[in-house]
């Protein structure tokens, strides 16, 4: 029997808004903002310190995630942002808004609740990954839009 820890990190506290534009016929094809947070699983085995991952590391990091500490980068991508999907046909008029700092408009290849947290998986797998020297995965992402709704990405060890 292999085993291994598990410890969880709750990021919230984000404000943002996006829409589906491909949800014909839902009000979801509108803009629509949430208070979104994302529960982290991290997996692996302990470091010296008898701790998974330092979750101070998301500050402290010694790597980063598209040039961002962890933390920072979450408040780019999520926190009062507009996040815009790339094959969104309004994405000009969106893009707009930025220009006019009107919004923070991010753009993701999909929006969702389930596509948020399989690219909030895929960062952090590649941060902890190195972060730990390849000691801890990314095991899975909860994004949340609120207390009643979410998706989960997980990882499937084969």
């Amino acid at each position: 029997m292999e085993v291994t820890f598990r410890s969880t990190k709750v990021l919230d506290g984000f404000s943002t808004v996006f829409r589906q534009w491909k949800a014909r016929g839902t009000h979801c094809k509108f803009l629509h903002g949430y208070a979104i947070s994302f529960k982290v699983i991290f997996e692996g085995e302990l470091d010296e310190r008898n701790w998974v991952v330092d979750f101070g590391g998301l500050k402290r990091s010694h790597h980063t995630i598209d040039g961002k500490k962890p933390k920072e980068w979450f408040d780019y991508m999520f926190d009062h942002t507009l996040i815009a999907a790339e094959d969104d046909p309004d994405l000009p008029s969106l893009l707009e808004l930025n220009d006019m700092e009107m919004a923070q408009v991010r753009v993701l290849p999909k929006v969702g609740c389930e596509m948020f947290a399989k690219f909030v998986y895929e960062k952090l797998q590649e941060w902890v990954h190195k972060e730990t020297e390849g000691r801890v995965f990314c095991h899975s992402v909860e994004c949340r839009e609120h207390e009643k709704n979410s998706a989960i990405y997980k990882c499937v060890k084969k």
